[in-house]
C-alpha cells in the first residue's frame, strides 16, 4: 500500500521543529520532515507554489534521495489574483488562456519529473449570486478547459478532485455524477477523478457509493482520505468521525481495484498537532481497516446480507468485526 499525505502540513509547528528559520519552511524541508513519518512512501506537490526555488526534476530527485516517491502534482490557482472570478471559465478569455497554459505547464512538470498524476482543483470555477452568469457558457468552458489540458500529454492522467463549495458559493464541479458529465463530454481517456473523503460528505453522498459510481464510468485516479462533521472541509484524521464509511469506502476501492496512492488530506496545521505522530497515526488507522476489511470478504453473512439488503444482519456483523466481538 502507498501512503502518501498533504506537504503543506508538515509546517504546523515550524518554530519549534525549526528554529533556525526566519520564515516559512521551504518545499525541500517539508520533504524531508514527511520522509521522517515511518510508512509514507510518497509525496504530493503543488504547481507552481513547490517550484520556485527548483526545477522538477530536482524536486524529483530530492524526494527519492529521502526515500519518497512523487505520487503527482497538484495545480493550485490562487497564486494568481486574476483566478478568483474564474480559472477555466474567467470571462476574460485571456485569463482562461493563461489558467490552462499554466496548467500544461504543470503537466509538463510532472512528465519532466516522471511522476504520472496531476490533480486539478477547480475550486474558483462557479459562482456566487443568482444572475451572474450564464451557467451554459460556464459549463461550455469548463469542458473545452478540460478537454484541451488533458490532451496536451495523453501519458499523464489528469484527475478532477470535486468540492461542493469554496471559495465561490457554488462549485462548478460539485459532486461527483456532475462531474461525471464533464469528464463524458470531455472525451479524454485520461481523465479521472480524485475522491476526497470530507467534500463527498459535505456534497451529501455516500463515499462508497460515489466511488462505484466513478468506477463505473470513469476512474478513480486519487483518494483523499480525512474526515469531518459533513459541513465543510475540516481536514480531521481519518476514521475520527466516520469510521464505518471509510471502511465501506476502502472495501468498495478495494473491490473495483483501486491500486494508487491514499493520500492524506488532513490539516494538522490548522491546531498545531505534530504533523509526524498525524501522519503515522492515519496511516495505522488505514491499515487497521485494510485487516478489518480482509476479515470482512472472508465472512459469508456480509455477502449474504448485502445480497438481501439486510441492514440489520450487516451491521451485527461489521459492528462485532469492529468491536472484535467473536
Amino acid at each position: 500500500m502507498r501512503f502518501a499525505s498533504r506537504l503543506n502540513g508538515f509546517a504546523s509547528g515550524a518554530e519549534a521543529y525549526w528554529p533556525e528559520l526566519s520564515g516559512r519552511p521551504g518545499p525541500e524541508a517539508l520533504i524531508a520532515r514527511a520522509a521522517t513519518v515511518p510508512g509514507l512512501t510518497d509525496v504530493d506537490l503543488n504547481y507552481p507554489d513547490h517550484f520556485a526555488n527548483a526545477t522538477p526534476r530536482e524536486m524529483g530527485a530530492r524526494a527519492a534521495d529521502l526515500g519518497l516517491a512523487v505520487n503527482g502534482l497538484a495545480m493550485r490557482y490562487y497564486s494568481d489574483p486574476a483566478f478568483r472570478l474564474g480559472a477555466f471559465t474567467h470571462p476574460d478569455a485571456r485569463v482562461r488562456r493563461k489558467a490552462i497554459d499554466l496548467t500544461r505547464a504543470g503537466i509538463d512538470a510532472a512528465a519532466e519529473m516522471g511522476a504520472p498524476l496531476m490533480t486539478i482543483w477547480l475550486g474558483q470555477d462557479g459562482f456566487d449570486t443568482p444572475f451572474q452568469a450564464d451557467y451554459a457558457r460556464l459549463w461550455e468552458w469548463e469542458v473545452a478547459g478540460l478537454a484541451e489540458v488533458a490532451a496536451h500529454n495523453p501519458d499523464i492522467a489528469v484527475s478532477i478532485e470535486y468540492k461542493p463549495d469554496e471559495p465561490r458559493a457554488f462549485a462548478l464541479l460539485r459532486d461527483a455524477a456532475t462531474t461525471l458529465l464533464a469528464i463524458r463530454e470531455a472525451g479524454a481517456a485520461n481523465l479521472g477523478v480524485t475522491l476526497d473523503f470530507a467534500h463527498m460528505l459535505y456534497a451529501g453522498e455516500q463515499p462508497a457509493a460515489a466511488a462505484a459510481l466513478v468506477a463505473r464510468h470513469s476512474r478513480v485516479l486519487g483518494v483523499h482520505l480525512n474526515d469531518g462533521y459533513g459541513r465543510r472541509d475540516d481536514g480531521l484524521m481519518v476514521g475520527a468521525v466516520h469510521v464505518q464509511q471509510t471502511v465501506e469506502l476502502l472495501a468498495r476501492l478495494r473491490e473495483d481495484g483501486y491500486a494508487g496512492a491514499i493520500y492524506f488530506d488532513t490539516f494538522p496545521d490548522a491546531t498545531g498537532l505534530d504533523p509526524v505522530r498525524e501522519c503515522a497515526a492515519n496511516i495505522a488507522t488505514v491499515r487497521g481497516m485494510l485487516a478489518l476489511i480482509e476479515r470482512l470478504e472472508r465472512s459469508n453473512a456480509l455477502s449474504e446480507a448485502r445480497a438481501a439488503q439486510d441492514a440489520v444482519a450487516a451491521q451485527a456483523v461489521v459492528s462485532a468485526a469492529l468491536l472484535e466481538r467473536r
